[in-house]
């Protein structure tokens, strides 16, 4: 997509949003169904993807791990992300991949150890890039993806979080 595109399509929706800040907020959802054995099923908009436990926690494999599910959502929605900045920017990238890795001790999710963390205690993001930008440019366009990107945003300033039951009999 070239920046005249993205702008045309961006700006009546910025402008929107000026005019009536409600209009922006928007609340996405997504609904597991719980599965055979321990799975639980998640329609991704395109397919269904089943996750269940990591084999370092008793898995067999044969299920997507959430843990890799969020750091995929995370390389997805910087890539997007930074694609959206280079066009609007006019930074030239001909292609390359964003790299995410996190790090997990299982001894905090099975309970083995009180002071092992339950989740991710670091993760990295590194972009591969084929571009002919300038350092200078490169550096904006890291700085803006990482300002701009919703999960690592989420995930850097962690939002307000509840949790609710309700039983059915």
């Amino acid at each position: 997509m070239e920046r005249d595109a993205l702008r045309a399509l961006q700006e009546p929706l910025k402008q929107h949003y000026r005019d009536d800040p409600d209009g922006a907020l928007v609340t996405l959802t997504a609904v597991g169904n719980l599965g055979e054995g321990i799975t639980c099923s998640v329609a991704t908009g395109r397919a269904i993807a089943s996750a269940g436990l990591h084999p370092a926690t008793g898995g067999d494999g044969l299920s997507l791990c959430s843990g890799d599910m969020l750091l995929e959502a995370l390389a997805a929605c910087a890539g997007v992300t930074l694609g959206a900045v280079a066009t609007s920017l006019e930074i030239p990238v001909r292609g390359g991949q964003v790299h995410v890795e996190g790090d997990l001790d299982f001894r905090g999710t099975l309970g083995v150890a009180k002071d092992a963390a339950v989740g991710f205690t670091a993760i990295r993001i590194r972009f591969d890039l084929d571009s002919d930008a300038t350092a200078e440019q490169l550096e904006t366009l890291t700085r803006l993806t990482e300002r701009y990107c919703v999960v690592l945003q989420t995930l850097a300033h962690s939002p307000s979080l509840t949790i609710s039951r309700a039983a059915s009999r």
